[in-house]
């Protein structure tokens, strides 16, 4: 199973929108999401770790994928990819 972690911080409007995106694509695609804030010790470390400069963050299976405004046909492009190499 893929693993997503979501960076997020309040009053985000491209955080809202990552996690719509993912809630859709989870009827497609077998993943699951940890949400952690970019405030918090563990957030702030990921943060620094995969130099996100900017909420929200997107890893996969711990690596960076994106991070600012979300592209949903780019993560299904991605998630197809990892559930491909995973059956």
């Amino acid at each position: 199973m893929t693993r997503i972690t979501l960076l997020t911080q309040s009053d985000c409007g491209f955080c809202d929108r990552a996690k719509e995106i993912l809630h859709y694509l989870s009827s497609e695609f077998d993943f699951t999401v940890t949400e952690i804030d970019t405030t918090s010790d563990e957030g702030r470390e990921l943060a620094i770790k995969h130099a996100v400069l900017f909420a929200p963050g997107l890893l996969i299976d711990d690596e960076l994928f994106s991070y600012g405004r979300p592209s949903e046909r780019k993560l299904r492009k991605t998630l197809a990819q990892a559930t491909a190499g995973k059956d």
